[in-house]
């Protein structure tokens, strides 16, 4: 199916909404850190991926005040934390709508225009020049590539020397067989989950999973570490239940860096 852009992201900022992600107030202001709502537990895990982002990352480089790119930032709450402890932080989306997009953060900007900039752009081609920032950090976004070694060499090529690429809240398997098992089981679920958006949601040819093998292909030069992560006891438990009820093994998230040569 032949999908512009423009209809992808008007319909998938559409099911965000259906699905109760557009947050303002008090909730925008909370996150990472939610915990009422449909996706609560959801953001337990991602407010760990965060903190260990923090600690290991950006509080490890030793210095008062950090350029940092987040990679697919939505709303802009990680935008908004890594502003508060005195960073300079820019919010890439290719999404500017005001449901969870670029357009959302304007709540955490109101009377504040200097916390953050916001870009709206494609992974594939960063509008900023080369080395201009210490971080960059996909924010729950590597998956969406379409073209993992273009997506990751402009990742490096706007990060200094030195500088570190990380990886939040992204899949990852230990095999590639499973993460196509993940893949085929959300196509034959779309129809339900989607409804009349399903064609057009699933329309993009997006990687939707990493391997620490498909990882290290995409770009050879970077060489990638993984921290792991302390989840929620009930996420930890995941691959034990899938294990039980005969299912393949569930993804981790985790925390994947490389420092750029």
């Amino acid at each position: 199916m032949n999908v512009q852009p423009a209809q992808f992201f008007r319909e998938y900022a559409l099911h965000r909404a259906a699905e109760g992600r557009g947050y303002s107030g008090v909730e925008l202001f909370a996150l990472p850190d939610l915990r009422t709502g449909p996706f609560a537990r959801q953001w337990t895990v991602r407010a760990r991926s965060f903190a260990a982002f923090v600690r290991h990352v950006v509080k490890a480089a030793e210095r008062p005040q950090l350029h940092i790119l987040d990679l697919g930032a939505g709303n802009g709450w990680l935008c908004h934390r890594l502003a508060r402890l005195g960073h300079k932080p820019v919010a890439l989306d290719v999404r500017d709508d005001a449901i969870d997009g670029l357009g959302a953060a304007a709540e955490f900007l109101r009377g504040r225009p200097e916390l953050f900039e916001r870009v709206a752009a494609s992974f594939d081609a960063l509008p900023f020049p080369a080395e201009r920032f210490d971080i960059t950090v996909f924010n729950a976004s590597l998956h969406y590539a379409t073209d993992l070694g273009c997506t990751l060499f402009e990742a490096s090529r706007v990060t200094r020397s030195g500088g570190v690429i990380a990886i939040l809240d992204s899949p990852f398997y230990e095999s590639a067989s499973d993460g196509e098992a993940m893949v085929a089981e959300k196509r034959a679920r779309a129809d339900a989950v989607f409804g009349a958006r399903a064609d057009v949601l699933l329309a993009p040819a997006f990687i939707e999973y990493l391997t620490p093998e498909r990882l290290a292909a995409a770009m050879p030069a970077l060489g990638w570490s993984r921290r792991r992560v302390r989840y929620p006891l009930w996420y930890e438990l995941r691959p034990l239940a899938a294990r039980l009820k005969g299912r393949r093994k569930p993804s981790r998230f985790d925390l994947w860096t490389a420092r750029v040569p």
